[in-house]
């Protein structure tokens, strides 16, 4: 979300977030943005600090309203008084367009890193959970996330405590073999197991595997 009324520094921004495929919504009116920001998902917001009401939009921001990256951009009236309001990024008018790219492809980072932290990707693989020293159950995976995996038993158990899930990701030669504990099962045979304790460079393997289908799909 952009917040300002200077269509000739929002022609550039949006020109700049096209590019990096981020859609834009303009609001001109701090009170609707902070009720938009209030109802919807929005993933990073863009201040005009010269635009007034910005400075009670801002106080806003830091009393409960979604968390996201937030990018000030101060004018005239910016000084130094923009750098008490937990902004992520900052620049200041007239907006040069190496500057933009620069900061605003590092807010994409930073909003795609947020939405593969929590986004799940469906799959329909087989996976082999180890329960205790020798159990082994043979399950389908459903779905996958940074944080854990969503699996569906053959026949309905009981599962709970410490388990080890081990799947080969598709298209891939990598097998990963994850520990987790159960976090919820159902009487349907579904589970969700949340991962403890990732080897560093399986994590690493697990979250490039997840932005690349999150990208391409």
């Amino acid at each position: 979300m952009v917040v300002s009324r200077d269509w000739a520094e929002v022609s550039v921004l949006e020109c700049i977030l096209g590019g990096l495929h981020i859609g834009v919504d303009v609001e001109p009116e701090p009170e609707r943005a902070r009720a938009k920001l209030a109802k919807s998902k929005i993933d990073a917001v863009i201040v005009d600090c010269d635009l007034e009401g910005t400075t009670s939009f801002l106080r806003g921001l830091g009393e409960g309203l979604n968390s996201v990256p937030l990018v000030i951009v101060s004018g005239s009236n910016g000084h130094d008084r923009w750098q008490d309001t937990g902004a992520t990024f900052m620049f200041r008018k007239p907006i040069s367009v190496e500057q933009a790219v620069r900061t605003l492809s590092a807010a994409r980072n930073m909003i795609l890193d947020g939405r593969l932290r929590y986004d799940r990707h469906a799959l329909d693989l087989p996976v082999v959970l180890t329960c205790g020293a020798k159990k082994r159950v043979e399950a389908h995976l459903m779905n996958l996330s940074q944080g854990g995996v969503g699996i569906r038993l053959h026949r309905p158990l009981s599962l709970t405590g410490s388990v080890r899930a081990s799947f080969q990701l598709p298209e891939t030669k990598i097998r990963l073999k994850l520990q987790g504990e159960v976090a919820w099962t159902d009487k349907l045979g579904n589970a969700g197991i949340r991962f403890l304790d990732i080897n560093p460079q399986v994590k690493r393997d697990l979250k490039l595997w997840l932005a690349q289908q999150y990208l391409t799909h």
